[in-house]
Parts: C-alpha cells; sequence; structure tokens
C-alpha cells in the first residue's frame, strides 16, 4: 500500500479572464458568477485521480502577483494481493480560487474580492486481470463529492442594497458537486534485484454535476477527461542505512487533459521529472516499510515550477 503527499510551488503566466459582463443597475462586472463557478468545478477535475503532475498547484494572479489559485492534493492506491486482487484507491484534495468582482447598485461601485475553497474526495475500486506475471489490465469505478463555498470578505452596505441571486451565492453561499466515471489502467512492475522498473498508463473520464442546495444561478457540471503515464525507477545507492540500502528514485510522468479540463488553467498537459531518495525500514517490525522524498520539475505551456513530494509505503 502506498500513500503519497505532495508540498509544490507551480508558478505559472496568467492567461486570459475572459470580457467583463455589460453594466447593468444591479450585476456583478468581472465575469457572470455561473461561468466562474463552472470554470471551478472544471478546476475541480484535477483532482479527482491521483496525479503527481498536479498534485499541488499554486498560480499567480497577473496583477497583484500573489497566488490566485492553489491546490493540493492527498492520494495512493493499492492492490491487497496477488490471490485476491481488488484494487482500492482514494485521494482527498483542497484549492483555493480568489476572483474579484465589482458590483453596482446604480450609484455606486465595489469590489468584491473573495475566496473561494473547495473541499473535494474521490473513491475508485477496480480490480486486476493479469495479461502476464508482471502486467496487469485494471478498470477502476470511481466517485467524487466535493463543495465550493464562498467567502465575500467586504461590508455590506452595498450588499444589502443588491438583490442579485449572483451576489446570494458570492456572500457565503456554496455549491456542492458529485461525480462518477472510471478509469483503464495498465500496471507494468519489473522488479530486479538491482533495479525496479513501475509504468502506469492511465486514461479516466469523470463526470461533476452540481445537486442539492446549491443555488440554481451557480447549477453547473464539467467533465474530466485525462490519458497520463506515470514510470519509476528505482536501484541502490551503494550506501546503507536500516541495515538496508538507500535507493535513487528517477521518475517521469505526463499528462494530457481533455474535455472540461483542458485549457481552464491555461495548459493541455503536463510533463514531470523527478529525481529523489528511498529508505527502506522493511527489516523492521513497523507500518511503514518504505519512506520516498522526490524532487519534482514540472513544465508545460506557460507553466513550469518545482514540488516536493514525501510518500510512504505500507
Amino acid at each position: 500500500m502506498a500513500v503519497a503527499v505532495c508540498v509544490a510551488l507551480l508558478p505559472v503566466q496568467p492567461h486570459a479572464q475572459g470580457i467583463p459582463d455589460q453594466l447593468s443597475d444591479r450585476t456583478v462586472i468581472g465575469g457572470n458568477v455561473k461561468q466562474h463557478a463552472d470554470a471551478v468545478l472544471s478546476i475541480m477535475t484535477y483532482t479527482t485521480v491521483p496525479d503527481v503532475t498536479t498534485s499541488s498547484l499554486s498560480i499567480n494572479n497577473g496583477a497583484t502577483g500573489s497566488p490566485g489559485f492553489g491546490q493540493t492534493q492527498l492520494g495512493g492506491g493499492f492492490t491487497l494481493s496477488r490471490s485476491f486482487p481488488l484494487y482500492m484507491e482514494g485521494t482527498l484534495a483542497y484549492s483555493r480560487y480568489d476572483p474579484t468582482f465589482i458590483a453596482t447598485d446604480g450609484a455606486q461601485q465595489r469590489a468584491l474580492p473573495t475566496k473561494w475553497n473547495t473541499f473535494s474526495g474521490t473513491v475508485g475500486i477496480g480490480w486486476d486481470f493479469r495479461i502476464t506475471d508482471e502486467l496487469a489490465f485494471r478498470p477502476i469505478l470511481n466517485g467524487t463529492i466535493g463543495r465550493v463555498s464562498s467567502d465575500l470578505r467586504v461590508g455590506q452596505t452595498l450588499i444589502n442594497h443588491v438583490t442579485d441571486s449572483n451576489l446570494q451565492f458570492l456572500d457565503n453561499g456554496y455549491l456542492d458537486a458529485y461525480g462518477y466515471g472510471g478509469s483503464l489502467m495498465l500496471d507494468w512492475e519489473h522488479y530486479r534485484e538491482n533495479y525496479e522498473i513501475d509504468a502506469e498508463l492511465r486514461a479516466t473520464d469523470i463526470y461533476l454535476r452540481s445537486f442539492g442546495g446549491s443555488p440554481q444561478a451557480v447549477q453547473g457540471s464539467a467533465t474530466a477527461q485525462q490519458l497520463s503515464l506515470w514510470t519509476r525507477w528505482r536501484a541502490p545507492t551503494g550506501w546503507h542505512a536500516l541495515d538496508r540500502p538507500i535507493r535513487y528514485v528517477l521518475e517521469f510522468a505526463y499528462s494530457h487533459y481533455f474535455g472540461d479540463s483542458a485549457g481552464v488553467l491555461g495548459f493541455n498537459d503536463l510533463t514531470s521529472l523527478g529525481v529523489g531518495l528511498e529508505l527502506d525500514s522493511s527489516k523492521y517490525p513497523i507500518i511503514i516499510t518504505r519512506t520516498r522524498a522526490i524532487v519534482r520539475y514540472v513544465f508545460g505551456r506557460n507553466v513550469h515550477g518545482v514540488s516536493f513530494g514525501l510518500a510512504i509505503s505500507f
């Protein structure tokens, strides 16, 4: 069983934010709220599967230079055993999006700085069908649940005179969403005494939709479609610790995004190159058998950055 935690900084160049809505007596300027809510659901699609390329993102606002979007993900997956090859996976993710709107009641205008916090969780259950001793075909059923909550940090003087339903969402509103779909994966495990190779090729399709008491003004949907390749090479360094070899780790990952995930953050694919060390504690009677620390360089169109990942195996 493996669980991965990633803390990263991934600065990107800002991309176009869209054309402001036409002014009216009582409106929100700077983009329709529903369009922004759809965009948040599209952003949530990046957290629906375990993926080292998007496990943590931090995107700077071009006007302020401070993060306008941030995302962190904790996730992992494992197969119970060769004799009972039930596969289970799960991810928990948090993201923050800070759009700014301008409201007017016809007499005055005021900027409305908001903070949209998104929490989501995804689970998956699958089964390993052995093609060879080292290669398995793994279909997975996935389910997702999440919430977007809006925190409007501005005085109520103007808000009390504006009855726009969009503003009702901005002022401590929320949007609940669920998702369902699946993944197909090829998993190759090539282990030898002097080296180990892991590779996973995965295609994912998950549909997200708002539900429940979400205001009608921000009801929306999005589709997560992703094709990803992840590979890892491990080999002894010649050093020893805890009576076991210390291994160096080389990692390559590539993800291409389709559907509503494509372009929402300014790119359609990401590539990750990683290097790190792995400590083996399997000789001792503790639950953790291996611990890996990896530094990754992530890049794509208009995006680049460095991340640090920590993973443990049980």
